[in-house]
């Protein structure tokens, strides 16, 4: 009974709250902000308190309760909390809970934070509820709640032109891949007489493949994968804080769990597997080499994601769950820090802009040495967590590509494995550009402003420093799980939780690690041979290529956006000129015969006694020439 009301508070407090939150004075920053607070943390809180409860207690919590039935297809709400779950979860509500902290302090003066921080809580209710849902129905709504919220959130600031831009562009984007996700549920539930996480994966469900597919392209939204990739850049237009929950630990995990949760399908169907393989190696290096280039430090964060959720779905492609489930989390805990500490230096700046930075080591060493920590974490720099996890992916791929065994081909192995050993050069080099180009060398520019560039308010001309409390403590807590999770690996309690292989640290270690210096040290010597001039100009031509993201922006509205408008004008104007004109021309047609036969009741007795004399002459020449032809 405790479990189960544990597992119930897990994602229904975070939705309650939001819901009450919502119902806060909008516009009134003042009155609002101390409930509206409260209630963001405390649901947060209350999320971590039940799954630390559960996963100390490690029993696994499996229930639900009919809700409603489509025919003979029932739908049950309730909860399936194994312990991998619960660890997903653990990342979910610590991330979201330092969110709400952090955000206290960053958007202290906005006047719409009490509906941003219920709208936060709703985004990870959500989150939770795709994580603890034991019924597809069940997934599926907490999936759409977080489209919604994200909406809402990536445009949180009307001020900002590009913000309304962004979040409508991350909604339909999103939306393309949700109408598979949609279509591939219902054909699996239909297909198994239940949309029941167990029996559909005891089911032998008809077009496994085609069903498989179709939730492949929800996850590619959701999770930012090639080719519906492109709203994720772009939602750097919201709140920093928003940032991190969006690519730590809700929207983009969101694609990566789904396919973990429903592996014991996708490990029947090899050729899903080696889509999902070939999206994930494109996905990675177009995220990495795209991420060189920007001069926006959230930008290049933001094209990072991209780049580390292809590793996850690179060893979900090879058939080790357990190995992209563990760079999930590890990847939680640095992103998160890496964003947050981002805030701290646009903080201090004012601009999100590298070319604006320099020389900040000195000026904010608590932030600098966070982003060491996240930056070394991002890049596989060991012994900090992205080097245990990253290595798990990468040992994987080469046992799947030398070994060939597994549930998909063998040269996806090669693929994925291939893909990675280049990311991680590539990591490392822009991981290195950044730290070079915003802390050391001189500043570029002497007028600090400090406040928020991305929450717009500022105090004026100011020394840079190191953020508020209120923001620096979430990130210090955040460094501690970026440099010390991956230890986890050694625990077998954990490794036997989330699937995950004992690591094997042989000689094939020795390959990334030599890419990783050879990657850090290229833009090192890059920058030390000529200081102050960007890494990336070594490009050339690429450059303008890897910044535009290789122009697939372009491409899709060349090839998607401009012939749906086209279209939309189209059926706009048939609509307007034939429906509506036939419409309006019949109401036109019967007011203008009335108006004449009301000219006619109203003629004078004269012309009137002629026309009836007309009308009974014409009747009677009409019913005698119809006789006589009887």
């Amino acid at each position: 009974m405790i479990a189960e009301v544990l597992g119930t508070a897990l994602f229904g407090v975070p939705l309650l709250f939001g819901l009450f939150g919502l119902l806060l004075p909008a516009g009134d920053g003042g009155r609002a902000r101390r409930p509206a607070a409260t209630l963001g943390i405390a649901g947060a809180a209350v999320a971590l308190l039940a799954t630390v409860v559960l996963l100390i207690a490690g029993d696994t919590v499996d229930f639900g309760v009919e809700v409603v039935r489509f025919g003979d297809l029932p739908v049950t709400v309730g909860v399936s909390l194994d312990p991998a779950a619960l660890y997903v979860a653990l990342a979910v509500t610590v991330v979201a809970l330092l969110v709400q902290i952090y955000s206290v302090g960053y958007l202290h003066d906005d006047p719409r934070y009490a509906h941003y921080a219920a709208q936060v809580s709703l985004f990870t209710g959500a989150m939770l509820t795709v994580v603890a849902a034991n019924d597809l129905i069940m997934l599926l709504v907490g999936w759409e709640v977080m489209g919604v919220c994200s909406y809402l959130l990536i445009g949180h600031d009307r001020r900002l032109p590009e913000a309304p831009r962004a979040a409508v562009k991350a909604f339909l984007v999103t939306r393309v891949g949700d109408v598979g996700f949609l279509l591939g549920i219902a054909l699996l539930g239909i297909s198994a007489g239940s949309f029941r996480l167990t029996d559909v994966f005891a089911a032998e469900p008809a077009h496994l493949t085609v069903a498989l597919l179709l939730i492949l392209a929800g996850v590619a939204g959701k999770s930012a994968q090639f080719p519906l990739h492109t709203w994720l850049p772009d939602a750097m237009a919201g709140p920093t804080p928003i940032s991190a929950l969006i690519h730590a630990a809700t929207m983009v995990a969101a694609g990566v769990y789904v396919v973990f949760r429903l592996f014991p399908l996708f490990a029947r169907s090899p050729a899903t597997l080696a889509v999902l393989g070939v999206m994930a190696a494109i996905t990675l290096l177009l995220g990495a080499l795209s991420a060189t280039a920007q001069d926006d430090l959230k930008r290049v964060l933001a094209w990072s994601t991209v780049s580390q959720i292809g590793y996850m779905t690179g060893a979900l492609a090879i058939g080790v769950p357990g190995a992209a489930l563990f760079h999930l989390l590890t990847h939680a805990a640095f992103k998160a820090l890496l964003f947050l500490a981002a805030g701290g230096v646009i903080h201090a700046v004012g601009t999100n802009l590298m070319s604006r930075m320099g020389g900040l080591r000195a000026h904010l060493p608590v932030t600098f040495w966070s982003f060491v920590i996240g930056l070394g974490a991002l890049a596989g720099l060991p012994p900090l967590a992205g080097f245990w996890s990253k290595e798990s992916v990468l040992v994987a791929a080469e046992h799947a590509a030398t070994a060939g065994h597994g549930p998909a081909p063998a040269w996806v192995g090669w693929v994925v494995w291939v893909a990675g050993l280049l990311g991680v050069a590539i990591t490392a080099w822009y991981a290195t550009r950044l730290l070079l180009r915003t802390f050391f060398g001189r500043p570029r520019t002497e007028q600090w402003e400090v406040g928020f560039d991305d929450a717009r308010y500022e105090r004026g001309p100011d020394a840079p420093h190191d953020p508020p409390r209120l923001i620096r403590w979430p990130v210090l807590v955040l460094t501690v799980p970026s440099a010390l999770l991956g230890l986890a690996v050694f625990l077998p309690g954990f490794r036997s939780a989330i699937g995950l292989p004992a690591p094997h640290l042989a000689a094939g270690v020795v390959l990334p690690l030599l890419l990783l210096a050879l990657g850090a040290g290229g833009a090192w010597w890059l920058w030390h041979t000529a200081p102050g001039v960007d890494p990336a100009q070594a490009l050339g031509r690429l450059g303008p290529l890897f910044a535009a993201g290789f122009r697939i922006d372009d491409l899709q509205d060349r090839l998607v956006v401009r012939p749906v408008r086209a279209l939309a004008t189209a059926v706009r104007r048939f609509d307007e000129r034939v429906v509506d004109g036939a419409v309006e021309g019949s109401g036109t047609s019967v007011t203008r015969l009335g108006a004449i036969l009301s000219n006619a009741h109203r003629a004078a007795l004269p012309r009137a006694a002629v026309a009836v004399l007309a009308g009974a002459l014409v009747l009677g020449v009409a019913a005698a020439i119809y006789g006589a032809a009887a």
